[in-house]
């Protein structure tokens, strides 16, 4: 097992739980499994996993035979989900190509996928310059437009989302996002002033850990559907199911270990009567194009968080899983499809 330390410069800055990055830190891995190689990618991201030095040492302490079948054990129901999805994710690349056969192929979808539906996201702005990029988004071909809220009052977040669905017209895909920013009345009062806008779904309104606040709203009453995505991070998916706190999950590969936990996760849910959205944590192209297939993995997902690579100044390789008219192309080769030049 092979494990090289990376860095890539971000095209600006992205805030987290624990302040502003410039730059993603990780490793690559790559593991020998039969006569394939496979590539996997740990990007570890301040409040969604362990630090970049747990993960380092998680992935040096994972031993030499990882090709194993048990190599989970090493790490067990480990506290490194980064490290994780690095072994998960280079273990299943060698699988899938000793199969002749693409990842998300592997991964369970047998029927052909070339293409998964994408959200574009309009960040904090005023009202005037959040519509013209929602527009500029639908014009560039997305279907989906979502709106980042929760640095100003809800009023005017409302006023926000009132003048972009103004502005995109009905047939557009809304949702909105507050990354945890409200508190119950807060949440309660902009669920109740964007309900006649025929939003897709409010993203994390309230805090990650209030899960049973979450399932409180989802009942209050109002019809505005709610999607968790911080709240894994504090809670299995089975505890969020059983909670009934969700009508969407959102699903990072990274965050939950692998992309063989979010297509398990993603099940799990759909059994469960919620639907499942997948993302990254602004990832190299390796975890990227993971994402991408375990997307095309679940049956008819809606449009997810996969137009990420314009974070990043610089990557880890060519991106095989390209954006157009608000749909990813999911890559066909056998594996993950991703070619870093030394294989």
């Amino acid at each position: 097992m092979d494990i090289e330390p990376y860095h890539l410069t971000l095209a600006r800055p992205l805030s987290t739980a624990r302040g502003e990055i410039e730059e993603r830190e990780g490793f690559l891995v790559r593991i020998q499994y039969a006569d394939q190689v496979g590539v996997g990618e740990a990007a570890p991201l301040p409040g969604w996993t362990e630090s970049l030095e747990t993960c380092r040492e998680a992935l040096e302490y994972a031993p030499e035979l990882a090709r194993d079948e048990d190599w989970g054990v090493t790490l067990g129901e480990t506290s490194a989900p980064a490290a994780r999805h690095a072994l998960a994710l280079a273990l299943s690349d060698a699988r899938a190509k000793l199969n002749n056969t693409p990842l998300y192929r592997y991964l369970g979808n047998e029927r052909l996928v070339r293409r998964v539906p994408v959200n574009a996201t309009v960040g904090d702005a005023d009202a005037e310059t959040t519509a013209r990029l929602a527009v500029e988004a639908v014009e560039n071909g997305f279907d989906c437009v979502k709106v980042k809220v929760g640095a100003r009052s809800v009023e005017a977040d409302a006023d926000r989302l009132r003048r972009v669905r103004e502005v995109v017209g009905d047939d557009v895909e809304l949702r909105a996002d507050a990354n945890g920013a409200w508190d119950r009345e807060q949440a309660e009062n902009a669920l109740d002033a964007v309900e006649p806008l025929d939003l897709e779904y409010v993203e994390q309104p309230m805090p990650a850990e209030e899960v049973a606040a979450h399932a409180g709203l989802r009942n209050g009453g109002n019809e505005v559907p709610i999607a968790l995505d911080e709240s894994l991070v504090e809670r299995p998916v089975t505890d969020l199911l059983a909670a009934e706190a969700a009508d969407y999950l959102v699903l990072k590969p990274m965050a939950l270990g692998g992309p063989d936990r979010a297509r398990n996760a993603a099940r799990q849910a759909r059994q469960a009567g919620v639907t499942p959205v997948i993302s990254t944590t602004i990832d190299g192209v390796v975890a990227r194009t993971a994402a991408v297939h375990v997307a095309a993995a679940v049956p008819e997902i809606p449009a997810c968080g996969l137009a990420t690579a314009d974070w990043l100044a610089d990557d880890l390789g060519p991106d095989p899983a390209t954006v157009a008219d608000g749909q990813i192309e999911v890559p066909q080769a056998k594996g993950l499809g991703v070619y870093l030049g030394d294989e």
